[in-house]
């Protein structure tokens, strides 16, 4: 991939949105949440006074209108700062 994030923004592929509930529904396109956890897949170098503490590979939470979508070689990621993560799993 040729996306490098700059300073402290960080580039994250969203898990799928679940299909099937526990008990084996089906749930239908219409229904579908977006999905809030994904993999980070590129960081920037971060902030003088914000060190990148994200590397690529982590599996993070973010926040379900975070970042902003973006569309890379038929794939969707997110672009979303490092302040916009709330969590490493």
């Amino acid at each position: 991939m040729n996306i490098r994030p700059l300073a402290d923004r960080v580039l994250v592929e969203p898990k799928e949105a679940e299909t099937r509930t526990a008990s084996g529904i089906f749930i239908p396109e219409t229904a579908k949440e977006k999905p809030q956890q994904g993999t980070v897949v590129a960081v920037g170098n971060g902030k003088a006074d914000e060190p990148m503490e994200l590397k690529v590979g982590d599996v993070v939470l973010y926040g379900k209108y975070a970042g902003t979508e973006i569309n890379v070689d038929g794939k969707d990621y997110l672009m979303m700062r490092q302040s916009d993560i709330m969590a490493i799993m």
